[in-house]
C-alpha cells in the first residue's frame, strides 16, 4: 500500500521550526499518526501511543518519569488520553525553548483541547486533518487553499486529472478515507460499517454514558439523509425517537469528532432578511452514501439526493484545502425569505467570493444572477465561480468563472 502525500506536511515542518508543539487534531482513521510518523522517519524522534494502557498509565500516574523514558524531540499519540503531562510539556518548553520538540494527535478533540489550551497557551500550533482531498488524491503538488482566480485555477488546471460527472459521483461514493482510497479495503461498506461501529459508537459512549445504540444509529442515518440542508433539530429527533435535547447533545458530539461540520448564514445590517438556521454538511461522502443504503455510484447518481451530495462533496473540499494550507477557512451560505440563495460564499482578502454549486454540464449567466446581492454588504463582492461538471476552465462574464470540480 503506497503513502499518499499529505498537503498539511509543508505546515507541520514550518510550524515544528518555530513553535515547541504541534498539535494536529482530526477524526480517527485520516491519517495523522501515518503523516507524522513518516515524517519523523529522518529525525530520532521518540514515539509512543496512549493506546498502549502501560504508556498510559505511566503519563497520567507519573509525567516526570514519562518524560525521563520517552525523551523530547516525541511524538505522542492520543494525547487526550492523559492530560495531567500537560503541565509537563509546558516547564519542558519554557526550559528548554526548542520549535518541534513535542508533536501530539488527537481524535477527541474538545477533551484535548481544554486541556492543551489551558497548560500550552501561546507554545502551541493547532492543525486540522480531516480524510484525504481530492487535491492530494488527484492532483499532488497543488495543495493551495481554493479561490476563484483565474491564473491560479489555470496553473492547477495543468496538473489535474479531468473527471466527468460518473468519475466525481465514484470519488463521492467512496470517500476519502485513506484506507480505501489507498485500495486497502476494497468493500467500502463493509469498511464504513465498521468504522461507524468501532470508532464513531465507541467514541460517542466515551462521552455519552448510556447511549442506546439503536437510537443512535438511527439518529445518525436522520443527520446523513440531511446533509446540505439547513439544520432541523426537531425533525433529526423525530426520526431517530429522541428529544431535541438528546440530538442537540449527540450534534455537538459528531462535530467535536470531526464527523460533521456547518455553514452559518452571512449577514448584515443591509441584509436583514437572511435565514438564521446553519447548514449541515459530513467531512466524508462516502459515510453519507453508506448511511444512505446507496449500493453504487449510479445509484448515488440518480437518486433524489444527487444534488445535496454534490454540495456536500464540494463543500467539503473546499473546507479542506483551506484546512490542508494551515489557513483558517472563513466560509458562509446566503439564503432569504425571498428564496435567494448562494451556496457557499468565502470570505478572504477583504473581498466576498461567491460560489454555485450545480450538476449541470452546461450552466448559464442565470446562476450567478444571485450573486447580486452582495454588492449590498459593505465588504465587496470579488470573483465568484459556478463550481459544476464542465470539463474546462471558462467564464459567464468578467466577475464569474465557470470551474470545474475536479479543479478544487
Amino acid at each position: 500500500m503506497d503513502y499518499i502525500k499529505r498537503d498539511l506536511e509543508r505546515a507541520v515542518l514550518e510550524a515544528s521550526e518555530q513553535y515547541p508543539v504541534v498539535f494536529v487534531s482530526g477524526p480517527r482513521q485520516v491519517g495523522k499518526t501515518t503523516m507524522l510518523r513518516r515524517l519523523a522517519d529522518t529525525s530520532a524522534r521518540t514515539y509512543v501511543s496512549l493506546d498502549d494502557l502501560t504508556a498510559r498509565a505511566l503519563a497520567k500516574d507519573d509525567p516526570a518519569m514519562f518524560f525521563q523514558i520517552y525523551r523530547p524531540p516525541i511524538l505522542i499519540d492520543e494525547a487526550q488520553y492523559a492530560p495531567e503531562m500537560f503541565p509537563y510539556i509546558k516547564i519542558h518548553a519554557d526550559q528548554r525553548r526548542r520549535p518541534g520538540d513535542f508533536w501530539l494527535t488527537g481524535s477527541q478533540v474538545l477533551r484535548l483541547m481544554e486541556g492543551v489550551r489551558e497548560s500550552l497557551a501561546g507554545r502551541v500550533a493547532f492543525l486540522s486533518l480531516s480524510s484525504l482531498s481530492q487535491s492530494e488524491l488527484y492532483s499532488p503538488g497543488s495543495g493551495e487553499p481554493f479561490v476563484p482566480d483565474l491564473d491560479a485555477l489555470l496553473k492547477r488546471e495543468k496538473v489535474t486529472q479531468p473527471a466527468d460527472t460518473q468519475e466525481i459521483f465514484r470519488r463521492i461514493f467512496r470517500g476519502s478515507m485513506p484506507a480505501v482510497a489507498s485500495g486497502k479495503y476494497k468493500d467500502v461498506s463493509l469498511f464504513y460499517s465498521s468504522y461507524l461501529s468501532t470508532y464513531i459508537e465507541r467514541d460517542v459512549r466515551s462521552v455519552s454514558a448510556g447511549i442506546d445504540e439503536l437510537k443512535f444509529s438511527a439518529f445518525v442515518v436522520s443527520v446523513a439523509s440531511r446533509c446540505s440542508q439547513l439544520l432541523n433539530i426537531a425533525d433529526i429527533a423525530r426520526d431517530a425517537d429522541i428529544d431535541q435535547a438528546t440530538a442537540k447533545r449527540w450534534l455537538k458530539i459528531l462535530e467535536t469528532f470531526g464527523i460533521v461540520f456547518y455553514l452559518h448564514p452571512y449577514s448584515n445590517n443591509q441584509l436583514k432578511r437572511v435565514i438564521k438556521a446553519p447548514k449541515l454538511y459530513f467531512f466524508d461522502t462516502g459515510l453519507v452514501c453508506y448511511l444512505g443504503k446507496w449500493s453504487s455510484p449510479e445509484t448515488a447518481e440518480r437518486g433524489a439526493m444527487s444534488g445535496a451530495l454534490l454540495e456536500n462533496y464540494v463543500v467539503s473540499e473546499l473546507i479542506k484545502s483551506y484546512q490542508n494550507a494551515a489557513r483558517v477557512p472563513f466560509f458562509y451560505y446566503y439564503r432569504d425569505r425571498d428564496a435567494k440563495e448562494i451556496d457557499v460564499i468565502i470570505e478572504a482578502d477583504g473581498h466576498l467570493m461567491p460560489i454555485e454549486v450545480k450538476k449541470t454540464a452546461s450552466p448559464d449567466r442565470r446562476l450567478s444572477r444571485v450573486f447580486s446581492v452582495l454588492d449590498r454588504s459593505p465588504i465587496p463582492r470579488g470573483m465568484g465561480a459556478i463550481l459544476c461538471m464542465v470539463e474546462r476552465l471558462s467564464a459567464i462574464d468578467s466577475r464569474t468563472l465557470v470551474v470545474p470540480i475536479s479543479l478544487i
